[in-house]
């Protein structure tokens, strides 16, 4: 099984960036620990600040693996370039978001993106992408 997972923008500053919010791991150290526990699985990993070189990627990988955890971060928001991305791609997607998007601020509670994946995890911490990954194990 191969999964990817893709986080956008401000993702590669988890460990120093609002530890209260977002914890104290890097997410380097985390994807080791995430790769451990399920080592059946190829993992794919890719960070990118940029919108366009997210998309890429989504349309990359989005034909042949069995799944796309993706954390578009605050593109959730405003793209919807990535909406139709993801509507157009076979594989399916999970939407993962560290925090609990719903309690925070109200343009947080938009996505452009939700309605387009098979399901989202928010507010649950880094979790969430083990979480994700055994939706597809379990599909």
């Amino acid at each position: 099984m191969q999964i990817a997972i893709i986080n956008g923008p401000n993702l590669n500053l988890l460990g120093t960036r609002e530890p209260e919010i977002y914890g104290s791991l890097t997410f380097e150290q985390y994807f080791e620990a995430l790769k451990s526990k399920f080592p059946q699985v190829i993992f794919h990993y890719y960070q990118s600040n940029v919108e366009g070189e997210l998309i890429n990627e989504i349309q990359r990988v989005g034909f042949d693996f069995d799944g796309i955890v993706l954390n578009p971060a605050g593109y959730t928001h405003t793209s919807v370039a990535l909406g139709d991305c993801i509507a157009a791609i076979k594989t399916p997607v999970i939407e993962v978001h560290i925090s609990n998007i719903h309690a925070r601020e109200e343009f947080r509670k938009i996505s452009l993106v939700s309605a387009k994946c098979n399901g989202t995890i928010a507010g649950l911490g880094l979790i969430g992408y083990e979480l994700a990954t055994r939706y597809f194990l379990n599909k």
